[in-house]
């Protein structure tokens, strides 16, 4: 087989990733927030991550098949999008990284994709999750998992690979860095992706060709707010074009639904629908100054919100969604349209809400029948103008649509019941 340039590599694995982007674009979008980066062959026997970046031996890259190459690139994807490398805690990072590899890859061959020689799968372990994994590994398992995980430090000997806690020097050395403000996140899928300000920019070649160093805590806590935002932003993008599969989807909802803050993500999503833009606009030259100066103008947002009142949210949750709303609100020009339902919309419903006025439920709420979502959709569908977003404050217990609408919906689960479409999130 002629030896191909480096150049070559990487153009293969760029077409990897635009395949899987095209076939699979949930897992597209996550795979095009690791930049490509080659890796010196002596540490980097075939490919690895530190969360922030894809590293990969030329040599490897070269051997595998297009199909294979897409199985590597959404493995190394999945193990920062699941967030592996801030969920090690006390375990041992042998097992634990061998834990996380029989957790991912059932995952990926029941998407349909290409394993590689090397990857290792039990079918004991399918369906469960790197922690429930973890206490099936024996002390004595030597398998070697499929990739490196470069976001974790080593095991300490002297303490048998016990909880590693930060010791004075690391403190140190993470206090005298300089600070580092999170990127803000897109939902938008066409956006370029940039590596995480979390983490200063590491290059091999200045590095005398050494791994990239494993993450503070703070860069892990960061990172891992990032990628679950990516995970749910990814996941929205991919249901909308019809493009979510029933294997993807289901780890989406298990994995935000116990950790991912539903108030963090509802203000993700509005902040995310809101644009800022500069307007060029003339002035009145009855002013006296013609010259035209831009100005910052910001595009509102139509958001729907319905309530389920069939009696299995409670008035005081219900006033604690309210509250998050105008919390984010003013901030992001939103103009609020109201509605209560159960199996109707209750009387006196919608009611609208400027963005500068504050959203205010009445002192007693009729409800308490059966649940059907059906007449809040109706309702939209009769309007001019359809919403940025609805988001639907419930038990999941009800009627849906039979047709997904052509919005994006955002539901604010109470319970464990699941939903047809739409973007699940458990509410906490």
């Amino acid at each position: 087989m002629a030896e191909l340039s480096p150049q070559a590599i990487e153009d293969k694995l760029v077409a990897a990733r635009t395949r899987l982007i095209l076939d699979r674009p949930f897992l597209g979008a996550l795979v095009l927030r690791l930049p490509l980066q080659a890796a010196n062959p002596a540490w980097c026997a075939t490919t690895g991550t530190d969360a922030c970046k894809f590293y990969y031996n030329p040599d490897y890259i070269a051997e595998l098949r297009t199909d294979e190459l897409q199985f590597v690139l959404a493995h190394e994807a999945l193990h920062c999008a699941l967030g592996h490398f801030a969920r090690r805690q006390h375990r041992v990072k042998h097992r634990w990284d061998l834990a996380c590899d029989y957790a991912i890859n059932p995952i990926l061959l029941e998407e349909g994709l290409k394993a590689p020689p090397g990857m290792i799968m039990l079918k004991e372990y399918v369906g469960l999750t790197a922690e429930e994994i973890y206490p099936c590994i024996a002390d004595n398992d030597h398998s070697e998992t499929l990739d490196q995980h470069l976001y974790d430090k080593e095991d300490n000997p002297s303490e048998g690979g016990q909880d590693q806690q930060s010791n004075p020097l690391d403190q140190r050395q993470a206090k005298d860095q300089p600070k580092q403000t999170p990127p803000t996140e897109s939902s938008q899928a066409n956006e370029t992706p940039q590596p995480s300000s979390t983490k200063p920019e590491f290059d091999p070649a200045a590095n005398g060709g050494k791994p990239p160093p494993p993450l503070t805590p703070q860069e892990s806590e960061q990172l891992a707010i990032q990628w679950q935002q990516r995970l749910a932003g990814a996941a929205q993008q991919a249901e909308q074009a019809g493009k979510l599969s029933a294997v993807m989807k289901r780890l989406v909802q298990e994995h935000l639904r116990p950790r991912l803050p539903w108030r963090h993500l509802l203000a993700h999503y509005l902040t995310s629908l809101a644009h800022d833009d500069y307007s060029y606009t003339r002035p009145s030259t009855r002013r006296g100054n013609p010259a035209i100066f831009p100005s910052l103008k910001s595009q509102q947002i139509n958001v729907v919100i319905a309530l389920d009142v069939s009696g299995s949210v409670s008035d005081t949750e219900l006033q604690e969604c309210i509250s998050e709303i105008n919390a984010i609100k003013g901030k992001v020009r939103a103009r609020v349209t109201l509605l209560v339902c159960d199996s109707e919309i209750v009387e006196g419903f919608p009611l609208f809400f400027e963005p500068w006025e504050e959203v205010t439920l009445p002192q007693t709420l009729a409800g308490g029948g059966t649940t059907d979502f059906r007449p809040v959709f109706e309702w939209v569908n009769q309007q001019d103008q359809q919403p940025n977003i609805l988001i639907y404050f419930t038990d999941a217990a009800g009627i849906f649509p039979q047709h997904t609408p052509h919005y994006p919906v955002l539901w604010l689960v109470k319970g464990a019941k699941d939903v047809p479409w739409g973007l699940r999130v458990q509410l906490n």
